[in-house]
């Protein structure tokens, strides 16, 4: 046993250099003829059944007028019934034939399981699942009151997703639909007071690769890790080291620093696009794949970089981090923030 493990790590290194090397082409040239055929046998969403959960805000609301554009009946999920119905108006106005708006708790799997009660007795059907709720702590890991009040981000980011997939799978067999499913670049991207969202989001990938394994043909699974998107998330809204969800627009400054942010309306056309191909994986916008390539290839230099970027001591204001700091360089604010983000009004109710 001992001789074929030092044989195997002799071996598949070099295997592996030669197969990149070698297999890298013909993959490339493989991947742009899938995707030439994919865009050209595209899904007409038209009178399809679309269920969004996460539907109230951000990405999960402007998902909601792409699909409402495209003449899908929606059921729209979110815990804001107000906002939520406000959302199911406007795709109204924008095409869709029917939306509903069904307040839920994604983590609560008992509300779970009426919303998909409602969904199928209204329409008898399902096409498309695009799961996107979250919610986002950002606080150093030492600093946090109470852990325990941290597994409510599972439960959201994880679980939610979970619990809506495993009730709809039955569905979108019968249709042969699709799953899509609202990561993020954190998944892979390590960074200083994100540990819990960025493991939450690791799981979410990690549980659709499997999945996708298991479900085959039966139900396409298209997994989207967005960059920094216009939501209000990047207005500002987080967890707190408390539990507590509060707008703290220092601390997004800190974190999200110069990256810049896309405006959700484009990222939401590129979701929708995607789901239609039947992508296996998408990333929005497109040049944020890159970073994964710098994850794989220069781990110890990307820890390097976000730790003395990002990171500030325990205790210590995020107004010290470098990353703060070059924001405030007067001008490049403006090229990185979208307006609507500048703003710390949240929608209520």
């Amino acid at each position: 046993m001992d001789f074929l493990h030092r044989l195997l790590n002799l071996i598949a290194p070099i295997v592996t250099l030669n197969a990149l090397f070698f297999l890298t082409p013909l993959y490339c040239v493989f991947k742009v003829l899938c995707y030439i055929n994919r865009s050209i046998s595209k899904e007409d969403v038209t009178g399809k059944v679309v269920l969004i959960v996460g539907a109230s805000s951000g990405i999960g609301e402007h998902i909601a007028y792409e699909y409402a554009r495209r003449g899908s009946y929606l059921v729209l999920a979110a815990r804001r019934e107000k906002s939520l119905r406000d959302v199911a108006e406007t795709a109204k106005l924008l095409g869709a034939p029917e939306a509903i708006a069904i307040p839920t708790d994604v983590s609560d799997i008992d509300d779970c399981k009426r919303l998909i009660d409602e969904t199928i007795k209204r329409f008898g059907r399902l096409n498309h699942l695009v799961n996107c709720a979250g919610v986002t702590p950002m606080c150093m890991v030492e600093e946090i009151t109470d852990i325990t009040s941290f597994t409510s981000v599972m439960d959201t980011n994880f679980w939610g997703y979970v619990y809506m997939t495993y009730l709809s799978i039955p569905y979108l067999r019968k249709t042969k639909g699709k799953i899509i499913v609202i990561a993020s670049s954190a998944s892979w991207m390590p960074a200083p007071r994100m540990s819990f969202y960025n493991a939450s989001k690791a799981a979410v990938v990690s549980f659709y690769e499997s999945l996708r394994l298991e479900l085959g043909s039966d139900v396409g699974i298209t997994i989207v890790t967005p960059g920094l998107t216009e939501s209000e998330m990047s207005q500002g809204k987080i967890m707190n080291k408390d539990g507590e969800m509060v707008v703290d627009q220092d601390m997004r400054d800190a974190e999200m620093s110069i990256v810049p942010i896309e405006l959700a309306t484009a990222s939401a056309m590129a979701v929708v696009d995607g789901g239609c191909r039947g992508d296996v994986y998408l990333s929005e916008p497109k040049w944020i794949q890159t970073t994964a390539y710098w994850v794989v290839f220069f781990p110890e230099m990307v820890e390097w970089v976000n730790r003395w970027f990002l990171w500030v001591k325990v205790g210590a204001s995020p107004l010290d981090a470098p990353s703060k700091k070059l924001l405030d360089v007067p001008g490049l604010r403006h090229l990185a923030q979208p307006d609507s983000v500048r703003s710390p009004e949240i929608k209520k109710g």
